[in-house]
């Protein structure tokens, strides 16, 4: 029964990741680049429904309505201001730089705003727990709420990329930039949705995981964000899929991990896993190889 409950957990933890990896594998398919600030965005959310509901005092479901405005605001601010004046640059290693310049500016100005210390986070889910099995195993409100959760911004995000306009419009931007501009589309307004889009998600994220794990530093999203990359990479950076497999099964990887080999090793194997995938198939689990024309 015990593995049963490791698995459960893990899915609950992969569920997060997997929501988290959606922003990565959106950006890159869509924008073709690598987004390193995206788990301090997911801090940022965190911060945003800590104080709404410890210093505003409002109760958690609009705590997670603002902190998804908040994160929203601010991928379009980055995108704007940080990726936008160097999408066309010369080097990709451009934006990467900036990508990770971003990342500390943010963790720096938490640190400044809100200090080092860990703050306790109040739990947003109000799910009562469900006790199975004559109480053997027990399946908590925050896991019920974490993969229900997912599931459902899977299927509405596929269903948006897929029978919509502006999802049409992804589309056709990941294919083929210039010839999307050609034919009318708003390439920047379409990038800077993609950036809307992925924040939200972190935003969602940020509230499922800080309740989960009630903790909450300027530091919180940067390990979640880095694993996150390594599910969308495992699932095939550019698949929305292969952001759900990848998250999921790197979640129960690193529960089993921690459970029956080495809590200290947890995360090693997760990337050793990563490697060994990468190996046999670069590209990833759902990836497409993509041949350049030269």
């Amino acid at each position: 029964m015990s593995f049963i409950s490791y698995l459960i957990n893990g899915i609950s933890l992969g569920s997060v990741y997997a929501i988290i990896a959606l922003g990565y594998t959106m950006v890159y398919g869509i924008a073709k680049m690598l987004n390193f600030a995206h788990g301090d965005i997911i801090m940022v959310g965190g911060y945003a429904a800590f104080i709404s509901m410890n210093s505003l005092g409002v109760n958690p479901i609009l705590a997670v309505i603002l902190s998804v405005v908040i994160c929203t605001i601010l991928g379009l601010v980055i995108e704007r201001v940080a990726y936008r004046p160097l999408r066309n640059a010369s080097s990709p290693l451009a934006v990467l730089i900036t990508a990770i310049g971003v990342s500390y500016l943010l963790q720096n100005l938490a640190l400044l705003m809100f200090g080092a210390d860990t703050k306790s986070f109040t739990s947003v889910v109000t799910v009562p727990a469900v006790v199975l099995a004559g109480g053997k195993l027990t399946i908590s409100g925050e896991t019920i709420v974490t993969v229900l959760a997912c599931m459902i911004i899977m299927i509405g995000l596929t269903l948006f990329i897929n029978k919509t306009k502006a999802g049409q419009a992804m589309l056709a931007v990941s294919e083929d930039r210039g010839a999307a501009q050609l034919m009318g589309i708003n390439v920047n307004g379409t990038i800077a949705l993609t950036f809307a889009i992925g924040s939200a998600l972190a935003a969602i994220a940020a509230v499922l995981l800080c309740s989960a794990y009630p903790s909450l530093t300027p530091y919180t999203g940067a390990m979640p964000g880095i694993k996150a990359f390594v599910a969308a990479v495992f699932g095939g950076i550019g698949s929305i899929p292969g952001a759900l497999i990848g998250g999921i099964l790197l979640g129960i990887i690193e529960i089993l991990g921690k459970a029956y080999i080495s809590s200290q090793m947890a995360d090693a194997i997760v990337f050793g896993v990563l490697i060994v995938v990468l190996l046999v198939k670069p590209s990833g689990l759902l990836g497409k190889q993509i041949q350049e024309k030269v």
